[in-house]
């Protein structure tokens, strides 16, 4: 859940780099929650308002994460257009979106897996 929280926190911020972890959490959280309100909405009848008004909400930081995401494996956020391309499109963005990220630092930012330096 802290995944979660820390995307919601960096809500529109395309810089920098996401690791894997925050990225595919972040996706699993959205998807349980997705779930929930679908269930919600079949047991209240209100069709899919609920649905619709949290998909919006989180649409910039899905696309923010994202972005920092494909940082991470030393390729532009604009990659994520290539969704646009029917059926092998969404493929080849997952094939991104799940692969290890660079060792070392890049030209979007610093390793987010390297471990903080200690100063005395």
């Amino acid at each position: 859940m802290e995944y979660y929280l820390k995307v919601l926190r960096m809500y529109a911020v395309f810089e920098g780099r996401a690791r894997r972890k925050e990225y595919w959490m972040f996706v699993l959280v959205n998807v349980l929650l997705s779930i929930c309100l679908a269930v919600v909405e079949a047991v209240l009848g209100t069709g899919s308002v609920l649905a619709w008004v949290y998909s919006l909400a989180l649409l910039v930081p899905s696309i923010a994460v994202a972005c920092r995401r494909l940082h991470d494996t030393g390729r532009s956020g604009w990659w994520q257009l290539i969704i646009l391309v029917p059926l092998l499109g969404a493929v080849v963005l997952i094939y991104f979106l799940a692969q290890d990220g660079r060792t070392g630092d890049n030209e979007f930012g610093a390793d987010p897996k390297a471990a903080p330096a200690v100063t005395a």
